[in-house]
């Protein structure tokens, strides 16, 4: 079976580029001012030398997150002068995620678990998530990379485990470090590839909670690279790009706190900020109160810096790298880009505001994707979901539920309006509230079964009295039911690739639905958006709307179209932010100084 045939058996698209028609961005050489963003126009620079600049360096790094520090790090390994900018204290959505870094091809913690893996194989599985936001070519590197990726990272001090959990789930026991973080172990998938383990997870504890862990690999790398001699300015909000009279980008203009007093108060109102977002997990009821009051003191620390800013200019002598993450965090800007996404929770950092990729934008960069949101509606734990039946707002039945949970809320989002709802008997409700409380679920794991089981659901004693309370229609879901159990039977294949032994036969009433649509009450969606400047895929510099590169300018991380923009997986964007940022650090590193202006002999 060739991958055009092993495609059609998963049943969905691969291509998102058309699902939704994009939502109009703001002109090239203009400032950008929507969606409370403050970026100015380019300023043109006839003749640079004469520009006071502040500092220079090789390489000017926006945004210190995980592909910011991968770019500044590899940079100095190369020999480069690089100074990096975050508008905050650095780490972004690196830091404060799961610690799950996607690698295979044969890592050293895969060989020391004893779990096969090639990156043939690797890039086998991968092709039915990527689809064709990369080439093959770009997917054959990063799969062949990988392996040497991820000892680069250990190099640097990233601790890492080769203690296995083999079973399907959301996210591993706190105890296990190396699982499978994609739907590899689903139907038809187990079928079309072979399964491994690859999600490795950081050695690093953040109590019992499932964010905050990304520091553990974040963290070493920061520090080698600060320990080679990185610049590195901090609550640094970076506005304007100067370009000189043929275009290229020569350096930007940030608006940064310099008194330390003012540094210090804005540092403490942002972890205030911070505290409050993160306090529960996305996908927790509550969640989005938490993060409401995070972004009353994100507004208290912004009104603080309003008057405290100073410009800085810096020049570029070889390139900027734009690495400030992606826009989920930014609420205005994704009613424009993605309103179908905007009653899900944001899963991201306050940086994830957009300044990165307009900042592009307004350099002359082309966007792609910025309507695509991956959301993420896990069902196991409790292992009972997965056993159980997902219908859609008409009771149609229209994916397996054995899924990862990205695949599911895409189709979820992208084809089914949004609608999802859990469909138990009995017997399987009352497992589900058993599974709460096995081995290796984790607290909000637990919670979120329990509130959705005992507060959210909605009961009836037959499917037909279900139907109508739930608003489907009552032929299209007895039709659906009836497959569901022939299915669980073993009288029919199930046309979503389960095996009976993963489906629970409804027989038993009273039958129960939990609302997992995007805006379920109980049941938060946690989001972030894949799309941003379009980039070529052999250096990682931007493309200009006439299909050529911005000169001088990269993009890498979730400022970027990259690896994980059509459907994610556990620590596919960590690792996409490694690779694209260290690809554009050599491919900056390969380029020539940069001269021009009278003085060019100086520069030479």
């Amino acid at each position: 079976m060739d991958y055009t045939e092993k495609t059609a058996a998963t049943h969905l698209p691969v291509d998102p580029w058309h699902l939704r028609p994009p939502a109009p961005v703001p002109l090239a050489g203009q400032p950008i001012s929507q969606w409370g963003l403050a970026i100015d126009a380019p300023l043109r620079l006839d003749d640079p030398e004469r520009h006071a600049w502040d500092d220079e360096a090789d390489m000017i790094v926006v945004g210190l997150g995980g592909a910011g520090v991968a770019a500044a790090l590899d940079g100095l390994g190369r020999g480069l002068s690089v100074i990096a900018l975050d508008l905050y204290e650095g780490g972004g959505s690196t830091a404060a995620n799961g610690g799950v870094y996607y690698a295979g091809g044969g890592t050293s913690i895969q060989q020391e678990a004893g779990v096969e893996d090639d990156p043939a194989s690797m890039e086998e599985y991968l092709r039915f998530e990527v689809g064709n936001v990369v080439s093959a070519e770009t997917l054959r590197d990063f799969c062949q990379s990988s392996a040497e990726t991820f000892e680069w990272l250990r190099q640097h001090g990233a601790p890492f485990s080769a203690t296995l959990y083999a079973k399907k789930t959301s996210y591993p026991p706190l105890d296990k470090f190396l699982y499978h973080p994609d739907s590899s172990l689903a139907g038809p998938f187990r079928d079309l590839t072979r399964p491994a383990a690859r999600g490795h997870r950081t050695v690093h504890r953040n109590g019992k909670n499932p964010f905050g862990l990304g520091v553990g690999i974040y963290a070493p790398l920061k520090a080698a690279a600060l320990a080679r001699g990185l610049k590195f300015h901090t609550h640094s909000d970076v506005r304007q790009v100067a370009v000189d009279a043929d275009g290229r980008v020569i350096g930007v203009r940030a608006e940064r706190l310099a008194d330390p007093v003012v540094r210090e108060r804005h540092s403490r109102l942002i972890a205030k900020a911070n505290k409050w977002m993160t306090m529960l997990p996305s996908t927790l009821p509550g969640a989005q109160l938490t993060v409401a009051i995070g972004y009353r003191y994100l507004a208290k620390a912004e009104a603080l810096a309003a008057d405290a800013r100073t410009s800085l200019w810096l020049r570029a002598r070889k390139g900027v790298v734009l690495s400030a993450g992606g826009f989920i965090c930014n609420p205005e800007m994704v009613r424009h880009f993605a309103p179908h996404c905007s009653a899900g929770l944001p899963n991201g950092t306050l940086g994830d505001n957009g300044s990165g990729i307009m900042l592009g934008v307004s350099a002359g960069g082309q966007t792609g994707l910025m309507e695509r949101v991956s959301g993420w509606r896990f069902l196991s734990p409790p292992h009972a979901w997965g056993r159980a039946m997902v219908v859609d707002g008409e009771g149609r039945r229209y994916l397996n539920e054995t899924w990862y949970g990205a695949r599911i809320g895409d189709e979820m989002l992208e084809r089914h309006d949004g609608r999802a709802y859990i469909i138990m008997d009995r017997k399987l409700w009352r497992q589900a509230l058993k599974d709460a409380f096995g081995e290796g679920v984790l607290s909000f794991q637990r919670d979120i079964t329990l509130v959705n089981c005992l507060v959210g659901a909605t009961k009836a004693a037959t499917p037909a009295d279900l139907a109508a309370k739930m608003g489907f229609s009552r032929e299209v879901f007895a039709s659906s039911l009836d497959k569901y159990n022939r299915a669980a039977r073993g009288d029919i294949a199930d046309p979503f690739h389960k095996a009976p032994d993963e489906m629970a036969e409804l027989t038993t009433g009273p039958f129960y639905a939990v609302d997992a649509s995007t805006d379920a009450r109980l049941f938060p969606l946690s989001c972030m958006t894949v799309g941003g400047l379009l980039v070529d895929e052999a250096t990682g510099a931007v493309k200009g709307l006439s299909g050529g590169p911005v000169p001088g300018l990269y993009a890498a991380g979730r400022s970027a179209v990259g690896i994980c923009s059509n459907l994610y997986v556990s620590g596919l964007s960590f690792a996409d932010c490694i690779y694209s940022g260290r690809r554009a650090a050599k491919a900056i590193a390969a380029a020539g100084i940069y001269a021009s202006g009278p003085h060019v002999a100086s520069l030479s």
